[in-house]
């Protein structure tokens, strides 16, 4: 497994994050902007990405998604790589397997998680 991947902002400190998709409000014209990072080996990670932006897309569509507003911007570290989100979401899985959003003030969350969606699942299927 590799490192503990950590959110940061000013009213929240997330430690245990087993895999995130960082989603910029860019993201929903351009989805090269969205970053993801996993504790898993890659060949596996890009699986665990698609199924976490599914079902927190489809839990979102059946309302029953609970979403954080956060109103600071994030830092989104795994002890290789870091992120930085001033607007859009963050969607996560923690090491219990609960799946989580957090999400910037005034965002269009929908289109957010659309936009999640549609990547990681183009991205699954390239190697198809």
């Amino acid at each position: 497994m590799g490192n503990i991947i950590k959110i940061e902002g000013t009213k929240v400190t997330i430690n245990d994050c087993e895999t995130v998709v960082v989603v910029p409000e860019i993201a929903i014209n351009e989805a090269g902007y969205i970053k993801t990072h996993s504790r898993q080996e890659s060949g596996n990670a890009k699986h665990a990405f698609h199924a976490l932006a599914q079902m927190v897309y489809f839990q979102f569509q059946d309302g029953e998604l609970e979403i954080i507003e956060i109103d600071s911007p994030l830092t989104i570290s795994d002890g290789s790589e870091r992120s930085e989100l001033h607007d859009g979401l963050v969607l996560y899985r923690d090491l219990a397997g609960g799946l989580h959003v957090l999400a910037h003030a005034r965002q269009n969350i929908k289109k957010l998680l659309e936009a999640a969606y549609r990547y990681c699942t183009r991205w699954v299927r390239l190697d198809i």
